[in-house]
C-alpha cells in the first residue's frame, strides 16, 4: 500500500499503559489541537522532550526502535510551534511519523467529543494512558470508537468507472463513492446498499482492496472494488449531486486539463483510481 496512514509502523506496546510505567525522561513528545499537530518548518513532526511539554491530557502513543513516543492534547497548538493539520501533513511525513501522529489524533479526536459518560452523564477521567476514559459515578469504561466506512471503486463491463460528486464539492470534483456501515450489515452489503442509495446503480461482486484510518474524527475506511450489474445511474440528489462513467482515457485527458479534478494523494480513494487506472494519475486535486 502507498497511501498515507496505510502502514503502522510503532509498537503500541499496551502493557507499559498501566500506572504511568511508560512515562520516563527520555520519552519523545508530540503536541495536538484537535486534528492539528506541532511541526518544524510545516513539514516534519516536532517531537520535544517530556520536561518541556505544556500542560494537557497524554497519550502514550507507543514504542519505535526502542524510542518511547507520547502526545499531549491541548485546546490548540501554539503558533510557535508551526502547527498544520493532519489531512494536510500526512502524504508528506514518513510512514514511521505518520503512524505515530494518526494514533494520537485519532485517540485525541475521540477524547473531543466523549468526556461525558453516555450511561450516566457524569464527566469521566482518562486512563490507561489516554486510551480508557473512567466515570467516576457509574464505573462505567468507555474506549475509543471507530466507525466503518466503505470506500468503493465500481466498474462496468466495459471496465469504465463510475464516480460521483457531492453538492458542497467546486464543478469540476469527482470521487469514489463511499458510506458508513450500518448496525448489522456486512460490508459486502454497505457497499452494495451505498452504491444502490447514491448513484441507482445494482452491484454485484464485491472485492476487498485495503484499509486505511482516518482520524477526521474517527473513522476506519475500507476499501474495495466492485462490479456493476446495472449501468443507469439515478443520483440521489442528497448526498450526490452528480455521478458519470469515466474510460482511462477521459480521467487522463480530464485531469491534465484540470476539467476533472480527483481527490488528493493522501486518500485512498486516489488510491483505488490510481489501481483501477494503472500508473499515477497526474493533474491537480481538490
Amino acid at each position: 500500500m502507498d497511501y498515507a496512514f496505510s502502514n503502522a509502523q510503532h509498537d503500541r506496546a499496551g502493557h507499559l499503559r498501566k500506572d504511568d510505567v511508560w512515562r520516563t525522561s527520555d520519552v519523545r513528545v508530540l503536541l495536538i489541537g484537535g486534528e492539528h499537530v506541532a511541526t518544524v518548518g510545516g513539514q516534519g513532526l516536532r517531537w520535544i522532550p517530556i520536561d518541556e511539554a505544556p500542560e494537557g491530557e497524554w497519550i502514550f502513543l507507543g514504542v519505535k526502535d526502542d524510542q518511547r513516543y507520547a502526545a499531549v492534547m491541548v485546546d490548540r497548538v501554539p503558533e510557535a510551534y508551526e502547527p498544520v493539520s493532519l489531512r494536510m501533513i500526512g502524504p508528506t511525513i514518513a510512514p514511521d511519523e505518520a503512524s505515530l501522529a494518526v494514533h494520537a489524533v485519532g485517540i485525541a479526536q475521540w477524547h473531543q467529543t466523549h468526556r461525558f459518560c453516555a450511561r450516566c452523564g457524569a464527566l469521566t477521567d482518562l486512563a490507561q494512558a489516554g486510551h480508557v476514559r473512567i466515570c467516576p459515578a457509574c464505573g462505567a469504561h468507555h474506549f475509543p470508537r471507530t466507525d466503518p466506512a466503505v470506500i468503493m471503486l465500481i466498474t462496468d463491463d466495459q471496465d469504465r468507472a463510475v464516480l460521483g460528486r457531492q453538492p458542497v464539492w467546486p464543478e469540476g470534483r469527482f470521487s469514489t463513492l463511499a458510506g458508513f456501515v450500518e448496525p448489522g450489515e456486512t460490508l459486502d452489503d454497505a457497499v452494495r446498499r451505498e452504491v444502490m442509495e447514491e448513484v441507482g446503480i445494482e452491484v454485484g461482486e464485491v472485492t476487498y482492496a485495503g484499509s486505511q484510518p482516518w482520524p477526521f474524527p474517527s473513522s476506519l475506511m475500507l476499501g474495495f472494488f466492485g462490479k456493476a450489474v446495472t449501468t443507469d445511474i439515478r443520483v440521489d440528489k442528497d448526498e450526490i449531486a452528480e455521478a458519470r462513467w469515466f474510460t482511462r482515457e477521459e480521467v487522463t485527458e480530464m485531469t491534465a486539463s484540470s476539467e476533472l479534478l480527483l481527490p488528493p494523494n493522501v486518500s485512498i480513494s486516489r488510491w483505488l483510481l490510481q489501481q483501477w487506472h494503472g500508473g499515477e494519475i497526474h493533474g491537480k486535486w481538490a
